[in-house]
């Protein structure tokens, strides 16, 4: 792709009034556009990270044997009258149609998803099952000062799992927590699995994955020697050495939650009668597992984490292209090398930006720091001299002088 063309640029300034840093650093280098409070546009270059992150999400999705499906946003109210989560603070209702029927914009999926199993559930032949979505949800989320971390619009992937018991259910969640370990192993975050309470899903304990980080809006109390973690929400703050490893000292740590998983049991399913036959034509309701990662929070907290003085430094897996080339100068010999190594780079089915505009070296340079894909290849009278191109990757300080051809080879 020529950078020429492309929708959003680079702005000279960060924006006005943004406080938290992955906004700050989103919007000045094109990615996204705030149009609101918690309400935001994902530029082209945005929307090509969130879809490396939901390829991500959805290999290991998949992985598990889910299928993926798409629930509607508008919900009517005699759902969310069912499970009694009509009222909750955090959801958008509205009237619409033919008298004034009342729905609520979709922020969870659980009523929608188990009316929809009542009719696809009826014997324990057709257990175990899991399905997911990619959608967008709606929170009247009273603090949106976050940027991407927290949206009253936001991107998720919501995984829902039907079980004929508990031994059931149990099996696929640790299934599930190891699929998160993955997905946000792929995505560079090292997210810790915490304990947490249930909120409005279930009156079990939960479990969340969070992202340690001064940017982070909960507090995570956890052990210095063991995998022991809680929120601050059920921990006692009053315990000073780890219950679980009993040497261990406790230590709390700002964190962004970027997961999490519930164990529903038969909350839903019981509202909702969803029940199935068993192999002696008894009737049992179907127990039920939630599980949500947030994509655009996800962004944000790539963002947060991989960022210097100079811009963004997107991992390889999630960045909006492999490489940037950068043609320094008009010599009609730069531009012909630049053109031929972009042409041969995108024919192997590379993702290339080449900076063709006509600009100074050092406005090209800076732009690309910014922006932070992971490897740079300059071309200019100099390089073409030598009859290689200059090869540089975000962050490092390694300049590597080879030929077109190797450098082909190296991405």
């Amino acid at each position: 792709m020529y950078q020429s063309t492309l929708f959003s640029r680079v702005q000279r300034e960060f924006p006005e009034g943004e406080e938290s840093l992955n906004a700050r650093l989103l919007i000045r280098g094109g990615f996204v556009h705030k149009l609101a409070a918690g309400v935001y546009a994902y530029l082209p270059l945005g929307l090509r990270v969130l879809q490396k992150i939901n390829s991500i999400v959805r290999r290991e999705m998949n992985a598990l044997g889910a299928e993926e499906m798409l629930m509607s946003a508008l919900i009517k109210k005699e759902y969310w009258q069912k499970s009694g989560r009509w009222d909750v603070p955090i959801m958008y209702t509205l009237k619409h149609g033919v008298g004034d029927e009342e729905v609520g914009l979709g922020w969870t999926h659980e009523e929608v998803i188990s009316a929809i199993a009542e009719n696809f559930i009826f014997s324990y032949r057709d257990l175990p099952r899991a399905v997911y979505q990619i959608q967008t949800k709606f929170r009247k989320e009273a603090r949106a000062k976050s940027g991407l971390l927290r949206n009253r619009e936001f991107l998720m992937k919501d995984l829902y799992s039907f079980h004929r018991d508990s031994e059931d259910l149990n099996a696929f969640y640790e299934k599930t927590i190891e699929a998160y370990k993955k997905v946000f192993k792929a995505v560079g975050l090292e997210a810790r699995l915490v304990e947490a309470s249930g909120s409005e899903f279930t009156k079990e304990y939960t479990h969340e994955f969070q992202v340690f980080s001064p940017a982070g809006e909960d507090i995570v109390f956890y052990c210095n020697s063991c995998d022991f973690a809680q929120n601050k929400e059920i921990f006692d703050e009053k315990i000073k050495n780890c219950i679980k490893c009993k040497k261990g000292a406790i230590l709390s740590a700002s964190a962004i939650e970027v997961g999490n998983v519930f164990k529903l049991g038969t909350r839903y399913s019981d509202k909702f009668n969803l029940q199935y036959t068993d192999e002696k034509g008894a009737r049992h309701s179907v127990v039920m597992g939630s599980y949500g990662i947030g994509q655009s929070r996800l962004m944000g907290t790539i963002a947060e984490m991989y960022n210097d003085t100079h811009g963004l430094m997107w991992p390889l897996s999630v960045a909006p292209f492999v490489a940037h080339i950068v043609g320094v100068g008009n010599d009609a010999n730069v531009r012909n090398v630049a053109e031929a190594l972009h042409g041969a780079l995108e024919k192997k089915g590379i993702e290339i930006l080449y900076d063709d505009r006509d600009l100074s070296p050092g406005e090209k340079f800076q732009d690309a720091d910014f922006m932070g894909i992971p490897t740079r290849i300059v071309v200019s009278q100099k390089t073409c001299a030598l009859g290689k191109v200059e090869v540089k990757k975000r962050g490092e300080n390694e300049i590597r002088f080879v030929t077109p051809q190797e450098a082909e080879g190296m991405l």
